[in-house]
C-alpha cells in the first residue's frame, strides 16, 4: 500500500491479542515493509504476547511496562542497539482500574485518576522523549483515542478525561517535535470490541447506537484502524501533525 515504508523501523506498544488495534496497525505495517519492535507488558501476558508478535516474520518482542521509567531506558537502549534509528511509533495504552468504568463519574477516586493518566497519558510523553533521539531522521508518533474525550459516554467516566488529556498531549508533543520533524497524531476509533472495550459497561448498547447513527450505518473495522496508522506512518501523511483524525464511519459528525 505505502512503498515508501520499506526499510524503516516502528516500535509498537499495546500489542495484548489478536483483536487489538495495536495489532491490527502492527499487521499494516509489516505488509508495508517495515521492521517491527513490539512490546508486551510483563511476564504474565508474555506467552501469548510473544507467540503472536513472532507470527509476523521478522517481528520482535520486547518486554516493557510504560508505567516504568527504568524499562522505557532500557528498552530503547536494546532498540538503538539492534536498529539505529526509529522511524515510527504507534501507542495503543490505556488503563483504568475496572471499578472506575461502572456506576458514576463523581465517585471517581484520587488512586483511579491518578493510575488512569499515568498509563493513559504520561506514558506517551515518556515514549516521545525516548524515542525522539532515535528519529534522526524525523518520524510519526500515533496514539489511540476516542470520542468520550469530549463528549459524555456513560460508564467510560475516567477514560474519558484521561482521553481529552492525551488528545491535548498530543499537541504540545507535535509543538515540541515538529522542530525534529517528528509528527504527532492521534486516531479516534468508534467502538470495537477489543480486550479492553469489554471492560466498559454497555458496551454492546454503544455498538448498536453507533451502527444505527452512523452515516455508513455500521460500526468501525479493526483492520480500517489499522490502514489509518500506515497512512499516519506514512510520507502520504507528511503534512499532518497535533490532529485527532475519526476513524468511526462519520459518528462523530451527528447531533442526534
Amino acid at each position: 500500500m505505502f512503498e515508501d515504508l520499506r526499510g524503516r523501523t516502528a516500535v509498537v506498544f499495546g500489542v495484548a491479542n489478536k483483536r487489538s488495534i495495536a495489532w491490527a496497525i502492527a499487521q499494516g505495517l509489516h505488509s508495508a515493509g517495515v521492521n517491527l519492535a513490539i512490546t508486551y507488558q510483563n511476564e504474565r501476558m508474555e506467552l501469548e504476547a510473544k507467540d503472536l508478535i513472532l507470527s509476523l516474520p521478522g517481528a520482535e518482542a520486547f518486554m516493557c511496562d510504560v508505567s516504568k521509567d527504568e524499562e522505557i531506558a532500557q528498552l530503547f537502549d536494546k532498540l538503538k542497539a539492534r536498529y539505529g534509528k526509529l522511524h515510527a511509533l504507534v501507542h495503543s495504552v490505556a488503563f483504568a482500574p475496572a471499578a472506575e468504568l461502572k456506576g458514576d463519574f463523581v465517585d471517581t477516586t484520587r488512586e483511579g485518576f491518578r493510575v488512569a493518566h499515568d498509563v493513559s497519558v504520561y506514558s506517551l510523553i515518556a515514549v516521545c522523549r525516548a524515542a525522539a533521539p532515535l528519529m534522526e531522521d524525523g518520524g510519526s508518533v500515533i496514539t489511540m483515542t476516542y470520542y468520550g474525550a469530549e463528549k459524555v459516554v456513560p460508564h467510560y467516566n475516567v477514560m474519558g478525561v484521561a482521553k481529552a488529556a492525551l488528545e491535548c498531549a498530543v499537541r504540545y508533543l507535535a509543538h515540541d517535535l515538529g522542530r525534529r520533524r517528528i509528527r504527532v497524531n492521534a486516531i479516534s476509533a468508534g467502538p470495537i470490541q477489543t480486550l479492553a472495550a469489554r471492560g466498559i459497561s454497555g458496551l454492546g448498547d454503544m455498538l448498536k447506537s453507533h451502527a444505527e447513527r452512523a452515516p455508513l450505518q455500521r460500526n468501525v473495522k479493526v483492520a480500517e484502524v489499522g490502514s489509518t496508522g500506515v497512512f499516519l506512518a506514512s510520507d502520504a501523511s507528511s503534512g499532518i501533525t497535533g490532529e485527532t483524525i475519526y476513524v468511526d464511519c462519520g459518528y462523530n459528525i451527528m447531533g442526534f
